[in-house]
C-alpha cells in the first residue's frame, strides 16, 4: 500500500473509525485528506507532513500542516498564518502553487559545540497562499532526518508594512506530556518540570513559555519546538496556550515589525524522533546563516576558573583575583573570567595589575560588562555604559585586545526584541573584529548565532550552579533538573551553567562529587567556567584533578546512550579517539544505569583502556578504577547513589 494513503485516510473512514472505536475526531485530524494539499517527507522517509489550506472541510479557519513520524500521527495540526497592519493571511487561505522539492545538503564546520562536522540532507518545498485580496504569502519548508523547519516570506505592495502577529499554533493531543520553562525574557532561568495538561507545577497560573519546549508525542517519539537563524531588526518569538492548554501559538516579542518590500521570518523548528534523535540534532545550526567570521584562528574553546560563585564580591579584591588566576595556571585552565565589579578593585591592585598578573603567568583574561540596558543606575553592578555605541564599544575593544584580553562576558539584557536582537548582533560583530570571544549572561537562548558568529562561545539562558547563591530551591531540585537540561536548554546550544561545584556557597548541595563531576562533560559549553574555590580544586584526587585539567569544551561528535527527562541520563562525547561518557542519576533514590557503548563503535578487535569514577561509599568519596574494557564489554551497569553520577574515560 501508498505510504501516503496508507498515512492519510479519508475523512469518511476516519468518521466511520471515529464511530466504531470512540476515537476523538481531534486525535485524527492529522490523518485527514483535503482537497489542496502537499505531502513532503524527509530523505529517509521516516517524517511526513501533510500542508493544507482546510479545503472545504475540517479546519478552514487557516493552513497548516500536521505531522506524521514512520506513519504515526505526532501532530494533528500545526496552524500556519501572519498579519500585518495592512493585510491578514490568517484565515480562509487558499493553496495556490507548490513549487518543486529540491533536495539540499550541507557540510559545514564547527569550532565549539556538539559536533565539529555537520552534514545535513533535506528536502525544501515552497508552498503559496492567498488570501482573499489576492495578496500571497509564501511558506518554505525543510524536511530533515531529524526535524522539520519553516519560515513564511511576505511581499509589500505599498513598500512598506509592519508585521503584527503570527499565527503558527501547535496543537497538542489531549494529554500529551510536555517540558516547558515559564517564560522569562530577561534571563531564561527557570525549570523544565514535566506537565500533561499544559500547567506549570511551578505557577498554575502561567501561560506564557520559552523555548526550547520538549514533548512526548509517543512512547518513543519526541518533538522540541524552538527557532533559529533571527536577523537584524527581527524579535524572538515564545508561546502562548491561555486560550487552549494543548494549543501553543508562537508570540512576538515586539508589537510591530516594519519592513519594506520583503519580509522573510526566522525559521520555526520542531526537532524530531527518539530521545537521541533531539540530543544530537544540529538542526538549529543546520539552518542559521553560514560564518560570518572568516579569521577563526583565535577562537579557542576552554575552561575558565572563575570567582563570583564562592565570593560574589571578590573581584573587588586583587588578592583574591591573584589567586583564581594561580589556580588557572595550576590546572592548566587557559581562562581566568574576572566578572562584576573590577573597576572597583582593591586591596593591593587595580585592574590594569590583575591583566599583567594574569599575563605573567600565561593566563588570558575574560572580563565582565554589564550591558547598561536592564539593570543600570547608581546601585547596579559596574562597569556601566561603556559598550552601548559604536564608538564606546570599539573604544572598550581595542583596549582589551591592546590588553591580551581573551574576551567578555555581557550581563543583564531586558528582553527579546529586535532593538536587544540588533545590540547582540552589534557585540558580536565589532568584538570579531577585535578577535574578543563572547558570553551573554541574563540573556536569550541560542538561536544557531553560534554558528554564524563562531566568537559567540556561550549564553547563559540557564537556571544554573549561580543559583546556590541566591535561594535555598536549586538544592532540592537541581538533580532532577540536571538530568533534565540534556533533553532541553543544552539541545540548542551551548550553556553556561558553571558546573563541577563541590564544597558549599550560600545554600547547600546534596548532588554527589560524581554527579558534579559528571556535569561539565555532560553539559556543553565552550567556556566552562569552573565556580569553585581554589582550595577545594586542590583537596581533590589527583586522578580528578588531571581530568579536570584535560577535559575538552567542544566535542567532535555527541551520543546519547540512555536516558528520560528528569530521571537518569548517559552521553558520551568524543574529542580524538577518546570518549568521555557522563552519566547522573536525578532521583532520590539509588538507581543502577544500564547503558550498551555499541553506539560507540569501539573496535571489535582490540580491548580500550577505561578510567571510571564512580559514587564511593559517602557522597563526597570517589571510586575511582582503571581498567581494560574487552570487545565483549558493551553491556554496562553503574550503580548510582541518590542524586549520584559517574564518569568513564575510554581510550
Amino acid at each position: 500500500m501508498n505510504a501516503d494513503y496508507a498515512l492519510y485516510l479519508s475523512l469518511d473512514i476516519m468518521l466511520s473509525l471515529r464511530n466504531i472505536a470512540g476515537i476523538p475526531l481531534f486525535c485524527l485530524i492529522c490523518t485527514a485528506a483535503y482537497a489542496h494539499d502537499v505531502t513532503i517527507t524527509s530523505p529517509d522517509g521516516r517524517i511526513c507532513i501533510k500542508v493544507t489550506d482546510g479545503g472545504e472541510s475540517a479546519d478552514r479557519q487557516s493552513a497548516g500542516f500536521s505531522v506524521a513520524y514512520d506513519k504515526t500521527c505526532i501532530l494533528p495540526y500545526v496552524r500556519l498564518g501572519m498579519n500585518t497592519d495592512q493585510s491578514s493571511f490568517g484565515q480562509d487561505l487558499t493553496l495556490v502553487s507548490a513549487g518543486s522539492a529540491q533536495a539540499i545538503a550541507e557540510d559545514y564546520r564547527m569550532i565549539t559545540g556538539k559536533r565539529s562536522h555537520c552534514l545535513n540532507k533535506g528536502t525544501e518545498q515552497t508552498i503559496c497562499f492567498e488570501n482573499r485580496g489576492g495578496e500571497q504569502m509564501n511558506v518554505t519548508f525543510r524536511i530533515f532526518n531529524d526535524g522539520i523547519a519553516f519560515r513564511y516570506e511576505l511581499t509589500s505592495k505599498r513598500g512598506k508594512d509592519s508585521i503584527t502577529d503570527e499565527k503558527t499554533t501547535y496543537i497538542l493531543h489531549e494529554g500529551t506530556k510536555r517540558w516547558m520553562q515559564i517564560y522569562s525574557p530577561d534571563s531564561y532561568e527557570r525549570f523544565f518540570p514535566p506537565s500533561s495538561d499544559g500547567y506549570s507545577p511551578d505557577n498554575p497560573k502561567a501561560s506564557l513559555w520559552g523555548y526550547p519546549a520538549l514533548i512526548q508525542t509517543s512512547d518513543s517519539v519526541y518533538a522540541l519546538l524552538t527557532e533559529s537563524d533571527i536577523h537584524r531588526n527581527h524579535c524572538c518569538s515564545f508561546l502562548n496556550n491561555q486560550t487552549d492548554r494543548n494549543q501553543y501559538k508562537v508570540c512576538l516579542a515586539d508589537e510591530r515589525l516594519p519592513f519594506t518590500d520583503k519580509w522573510t521570518s526566522p525559521w520555526r523548528l520542531l526537532i524530531v524522533g527518539s530521545l537521541a534523535n533531539i540530543v544530537e540534532s544540529t538542526l538549529v545550526t543546520d539552518v542559521a546563516a553560514p560564518s560570518q567570521i572568516k579569521d577563526t584562528d583565535w577562537i579557542r574553546p576552554g575552561t575558565a576558573s572563575w570567582i563570583y560563585w564562592a565570593y560574589n564580591h571578590g573581584t573587588r579584591d586583587f588578592q583574591l583575583v591573584k589567586e583564581y588566576i594561580d589556580l588557572a595556571a595550576e590546572m592548566h585552565w587557559p581562562y581566568n573570567l574576572i566578572d562584576w565589579e573590577w573597576s572597583l578593585m582593591g586591596n593591593g591592585g587595580n585592574i590594569q595589575n590583575a591583566l599583567n598578573y594574569a599575563a605573567s603567568k600565561g593566563i588570558k583574561p575574560f572580563l565582565w560588562y554589564n550591558s547598561s540596558t536592564n539593570w543600570v543606575g547608581e546601585h547596579a553592578p559596574q562597569p556601566q555604559y561603556l559598550l552601548n555605541t559604536k564608538e564606546k564599544r570599539e573604544k572598550e575593544y581595542a583596549w582589551l585586545q591592546k590588553m591580551g584580553v581573551a574576551g567578555l562576558k555581557i550581563d543583564f539584557f531586558p528582553n527579546d526584541k529586535a532593538t536587544t536582537v540588533n545590540y547582540y548582533l552589534d557585540l558580536l560583530e565589532d568584538a570579531a573584529r577585535y578577535q574578543l570571544m563572547i558570553n551573554f549572561h541574563g540573556a536569550t537562548i541560542p538561536r544557531g548565532w553560534q554558528r554564524t558568529y563562531p566568537n559567540l562561545m556561550s549564553v547563559e539562558g540557564v537556571y544554573g550552579a549561580e543559583w546556590y547563591n541566591n535561594t535555598p530551591v536549586l538544592t532540592k531540585r537541581a538533580a532532577a533538573h540536571n538530568a533534565t537540561l540534556p533533553f532541553t536548554r543544552n539541545v540548542v546550544g551551548p550553556m553556561d551553567y558553571t558546573p563541577g561545584t563541590f564544597s558549599n556557597s550560600q545554600h547547600p548541595h546534596i548532588t554527589t562529587y560524581t554527579h558534579e563531576l559528571a556535569l561539565p562533560i555532560l553539559f556543553e559549553c565552550a567556556i566552562q567556567h569552573m565556580p569553585d574555590r581554589p582550595s577545594a580544586y586542590r583537596s581533590l584526587p589527583q586522578e580528578v584533578k588531571k581530568l579536570l585539567s584535560a577535559l575538552p569544551t567542544a566535542w567532535d561528535d555527541t551520543r546519547l546512550l540512555t536516558g528520560y527527562p528528569g530521571t537518569e541520563v548517559v552521553l558520551a562525547r568524543r574529542k580524538g579517539d577518546v570518549w568521555y561518557i557522563a552519566g547522573i542519576n536525578g532521583t532520590d533514590e539509588e538507581r543502577t544505569i544500564c547503558f550498551s557503548t555499541d553506539r560507540l563503535q569501539l573496535s571489535d578487535q582490540t580491548s580500550h583502556s577505561v578510567t571510571w569514577f564512580k559514587d564511593g561509599k559517602t557522597d563526597t568519596c570517589f571510586d575511582i578504577e582503571s581498567q581494560s574494557l574487552t570487545p565483549a564489554e558493551k553491556n554496562i551497569q553503574i550503580p548510582c547513589r541518590p542524586r549520584g553520577g559517574f564518569v568513564a574515560v575510554i581510550r
